[in-house]
């Protein structure tokens, strides 16, 4: 890799739980100490609904997470989202989202995390977890967790087509359309849009790019 590649993360993970010092703390201080060991600087913040946070900017990723009760995440995370300035301060952040219960996974996709994905904005989600109780002190499944999240921050950083591809803009309705694609898939689809747009001189992505390119023989 390349030295800008291997840049330091910064993360920080907002959590909530009804105790203290227990299951839960014991997740968020095992998910800091393996991102710690790749090289990243990690904080943790226990979420309050009415808080300032504008600290966020300060850190390239941003772990949410909590325990589910009675079928809701954790009411300081979602307060948070919904009454502070946290939402603001997450747009077009690189997000990690995990959720602790006791329900199957595929309810848990279905019912917890979009409790929590509907609050962001224009976000990369580098990777979303459900963790059953039992597997909280799980080393493995937790390794699993931060590397997906390590990947997915290089994959983010990485200048990938040349210096003139940095000098290509996006409007934030093109970069909007793109979040909502999986993350495989958008990656392909901004590479293509990127040859695209150098060999037809164009220096602004826009959604009427996006039709044209879609249409045209030559295009993606």
């Amino acid at each position: 890799m390349t030295q800008d590649n291997d840049r330091q993360m910064r993360a920080i993970i907002l959590y909530d739980s009804r105790s203290t010092g227990g299951s839960t703390d014991k997740l968020i201080d095992a998910i800091g100490q393996q991102l710690a060991e790749t090289g990243a600087y990690v904080e943790k913040a226990r979420c309050k609904a009415t808080a300032d946070y504008s600290f966020v900017s300060d850190f390239d990723v941003v772990i949410l997470g909590a325990p589910v009760y009675y079928l809701v995440v954790s009411s300081q995370l979602l307060g948070a989202l919904v009454q502070s300035n946290l939402k603001r301060c997450l747009k077009n952040k690189n997000i990690a989202l995990f959720v602790t219960c006791g329900s199957p996974e595929a309810m848990a996709q279905t019912l917890y995390l979009p409790q929590l994905k509907i609050h962001l904005i224009r976000n990369r989600i580098l990777a979303e977890k459900v963790i059953a109780p039992h597997q909280i002190g799980d080393e493995e499944i937790i390794a699993d967790f931060v590397e997906e999240i390590d990947e997915g921050f290089r994959r983010a950083s990485r200048p990938r087509y040349g210096s003139r591809s940095s000098k290509l803009q996006w409007s934030s309705e093109a970069q909007e359309m793109i979040n909502q694609m999986p993350p495989f898939f958008a990656d392909k689809i901004k590479a293509a849009l990127t040859i695209y747009a150098e060999k037809n001189g164009i220096t602004c992505i826009t959604p009427e790019v996006l039709d044209v390119a879609r249409s045209s023989p030559m295009g993606m």
